[in-house]
C-alpha cells in the first residue's frame, strides 16, 4: 500500500509551489564521541591495532580526516579536539626526526609513551562505565510496583475442623499434661500380711474346709481378690495352709495343714 502524506487530515497530492527548502535542512548525525581520547580509541579498535604500538602517522591522518569532516559540516569543535590534533602532529614530527645516539645502554624514551598511558587509562575507565551502564537501572529496566491495600477488615472464613484434628489436639493435651503429673506413692489399703492373719483365723474357727471364693469380699473389688490370692499363696509356701480339689472342675478348698482331709 502506498504511503500518502496528510496535512490536517487531508491527503497532500503535490508540493506547494512556494515551499522553500534551505540547503542545510538535511543534517547527518555522525557517531558522537566523549572526547579526543574516545575518538582515538575508536580509531584504534576499528582497525584492530595494538595500543602499545600505535602507527601515529596513520592514526593522525584518520583523526585529521574526521576533524575535517566535522568542519565541513560546520560543527563547532571543542578546543580539546584541536589540542589533541596538535599533540599528534608533535608526536609524528618527533618520530620522523633522527634520534641522537644514547650515551648509555638505556633505550631513548618513546614519544608515544604518554599517549599510550592515557589511552590505556581511558580504556579501563570506559570499560568500567560500559559495565555499569549494562546493569539494570531503575526507571529504565526496572520499574517499582505499588499495590493499594483495600481499607476495612478482611473477613476470612474459619477452616473446617475434622475428626483427625480433634484427635491430634487431644493427643497433644495428654502429652502436655503428662509432663506436669506428679507421681504420688500411696500406702496399701489392703495388706497381704494382715490378710494372711485373717485367713488363718477363719480357717482355724471353721469346722470344715473353706472354698477359695469364700475368702474374698466382693466389696473389695479386684484389689481384694489379688491380695487374698497372694496371701493364700504365701501361706501355702510357708506350710500353714493346704489346697485340695475333690474333683476336676470343682472349687479349690483351703484348710489348715494339720486338719485331716475329709473322706
Amino acid at each position: 500500500m502506498e504511503a500518502r502524506i496528510r496535512v490536517r487530515g487531508a491527503p497532500l497530492e503535490r508540493l506547494p509551489r512556494d515551499l522553500y527548502i534551505p540547503p542545510d535542512a538535511l543534517e547527518v548525525v555522525l557517531e558522537s564521541f566523549e572526547g579526543p581520547l574516545d575518538l582515538l580509541l575508536y580509531l584504534i579498535r576499528r582497525q584492530n591495532l595494538d595500543i602499545l604500538d600505535i602507527p601515529v602517522a596513520e592514526i593522525t591522518r584518520q583523526y585529521m580526516a574526521y576533524i575535517g569532516l566535522l568542519q565541513s559540516l560546520r560543527l563547532e569543535l571543542a578546543a580539546e579536539y584541536l589540542l589533541m590534533a596538535a599533540w599528534l602532529a608533535e608526536i609524528k614530527s618527533r618520530l620522523l626526526l633522527p634520534r641522537p645516539a644514547a650515551a648509555s645502554d638505556e633505550e631513548p624514551e618513546d614519544p608515544r609513551a604518554e599517549l599510550v598511558r592515557r589511552l590505556q587509562e581511558y580504556a579501563r575507565i570506559r570499560s568500567a562505565a560500559d559495565h555499569l551502564d549494562a546493569l539494570p537501572r531503575l526507571e529504565r529496566d526496572l520499574y517499582p510496583v505499588a499495590a493499594a491495600v483495600p481499607a476495612g477488615p478482611v473477613v476470612r472464613p474459619a477452616p473446617p475442623v475434622v475428626a483427625r484434628d480433634l484427635a491430634l489436639a487431644f493427643a497433644a493435651l495428654m502429652a502436655r499434661n503428662a509432663l506436669f503429673t506428679h507421681h504420688t506413692i500411696q500406702g496399701e489399703t489392703l495388706s497381704i500380711r494382715a490378710r494372711m492373719s485373717a485367713i488363718l483365723v477363719r480357717l482355724g474357727t471353721a469346722s470344715a474346709s473353706l472354698p477359695l471364693p469364700a475368702l474374698c469380699a466382693p466389696e473389695e473389688g479386684r484389689l481384694g481378690v489379688v491380695v487374698t490370692f497372694m496371701a493364700v499363696l504365701e501361706l501355702v509356701r510357708e506350710g500353714h495352709v493346704q489346697i485340695r480339689q475333690d474333683d476336676p472342675g470343682t472349687a479349690l478348698l483351703l484348710s489348715m495343714t494339720g486338719d485331716p482331709a475329709p473322706s
